[in-house]
Order: structure tokens, then C-alpha cells, then sequence
């Protein structure tokens, strides 16, 4: 899957798009420069896991928003997770018999929050690895609720995980878009493009490269030159 390399040109959201769209199997890694690691597993386009490199909402507290569980039932099945080893939606559903899709809903609204804590992640380097596996506890769909029942551990549907997720191109604000006008270029053009238009923009505009001009003219080639400025920086800004 080709990706941009850094995630300030792009968002999370087409990133989960695009893989959506291809069916991916694999494992979205964004690195900050100061070297958290956060990942996003996929398989078949849906997202079955998300880890953040820092604080995120634990089970227990979304359990509670749901209303799912009693506040005993979430502390001592914590601890026998803790003890045993083992995932504590699994401990919920086979120790404290809480409805499997309690837990199942719990663990979906778990990973969407995640989404939107990484959602909030100015900068990164972006890579899509094949080869990192899901880690345990992802929601593949194998525990079923019951049997001729749906998997309450299914992974979590492009309607939860692309509904709402900011998009490159709404940072495209009217500035933006003016800027590009200025410089007649289209939106999105690489930066490339970005400076060689202001540079010839800039050089058929400068008043100094005009001596000859009247004061009339002089001062509409002032004002030509600021806004081309201004919009190359505006576009500069924003890549």
C-alpha cells in the first residue's frame, strides 16, 4: 500500500480509508520524532486492534460509560486478569458471565477511542508493515456469543472507525484555497511546484526589477508581490 511518509501530509483518517478501501492486512505504524510508536492492525480493511505509546482509556472505564458491569464485578475481575494472565474482556465473559456483547461493544468503543487519541497526533513518520502480527486480545471475530451467533470480538466496522475522522482535505480552509488561485496552481500541488511558481511569479513582479514603473504601477507591483507572498507562505504553512 503506498503511504505518504509523514502523517502532517495526510490525516489518520485517509489513512484508514485507504486501507479500507484495499481490504488491508497489516499493520499501520506511526513513529513521532521523539520515538513513540503507535500502532493500528488491520485485516481485510478493519481495524482489530490499536496501541497507543502512552495513556489510553482501559476497558474498565468504558465498561462503565456502557453501564455494563457493577463496580465489584470490574475490580475483582481486573485483579483475576492481572493474576491469571489473561484479557480481561475474556475474564469478564468466562468468570463473571458478563453478556458477551457488553464486551464486545466495550472493546470497539475501546479501540475508537484510541483512534481519536492518535487522531490528535500532529507529526509522524508513516509505515504500513505486513509482517507485525495483531497483538493478542485483537478483535478477529473467532469467540462467539453463542452458537448460529455473531462473534462478540468482531472487528470494528469502517462506520465506526471512518465516521467523523478528519480528512486531509478539510484543512484546505478559504485562505488555502485562495493561496493556490494565487499562485495558479492546483490544490495539492507538491511543494516543488509551490516554490518554482513563486519564484517566476515573483521575479515578472518584483518592483525592484522594475525601475522604469510610475508610482501607479509601482505600488500595483507592491501589492501583487505581497499577495504572492503571502499565499506561498500560507501554502509553505500547511504542507
Amino acid at each position: 500500500m503506498h503511504l505518504p511518509g509523514r502523517l502532517r501530509s495526510t490525516s489518520l483518517g485517509d489513512l484508514l480509508g485507504s486501507a479500507h478501501r484495499i481490504g488491508a492486512t497489516g499493520t499501520l505504524e506511526l513513529v513521532e520524532d521523539r520515538g513513540r510508536v503507535h500502532r493500528v492492525y488491520l485485516a481485510g480493511g478493519l481495524v482489530v486492534a490499536v496501541e497507543l505509546d502512552g495513556d489510553s482509556p482501559p476497558l474498565a472505564e468504558i465498561l462503565r460509560q456502557l453501564g455494563g458491569s457493577d463496580e465489584g464485578v470490574l475490580r475483582r475481575s481486573l485483579l483475576r486478569a492481572l493474576a491469571s494472565r489473561r484479557l480481561h474482556g475474556e475474564v469478564l465473559v468466562d468468570d463473571f458471565f458478563v453478556a458477551p456483547e457488553v464486551v464486545g461493544r466495550a472493546l470497539r468503543r475501546q479501540a475508537v477511542a484510541r483512534l481519536t487519541i492518535l487522531e490528535r497526533v500532529p507529526d509522524a513518520r508513516v509505515a504500513f508493515r505486513v509482517t507485525v502480527r495483531p497483538p493478542r486480545g485483537a478483535l478477529v471475530g473467532r469467540r462467539a456469543a453463542a452458537p448460529g451467533k455473531e462473534s462478540w470480538d468482531a472487528p470494528v466496522g469502517p462506520h465506526e472507525f471512518l465516521h467523523g475522522r478528519r480528512r486531509a482535505r478539510d484543512r484546505a480552509t478559504a485562505p488555502v484555497r485562495a493561496a493556490w488561485d494565487t499562485l495558479g496552481l492546483p490544490p495539492g500541488a507538491p511543494v516543488g511546484d509551490v516554490k518554482r511558481a513563486y519564484k517566476r511569479l515573483a521575479r515578472s513582479v518584483h518592483p525592484d526589477l522594475h525601475p522604469n514603473a510610475d508610482e501607479s504601477a509601482r505600488r500595483a507591483l507592491q501589492a501583487r508581490f505581497a499577495a504572492l507572498t503571502e499565499a506561498y507562505r500560507a501554502l509553505i504553512e500547511a504542507a
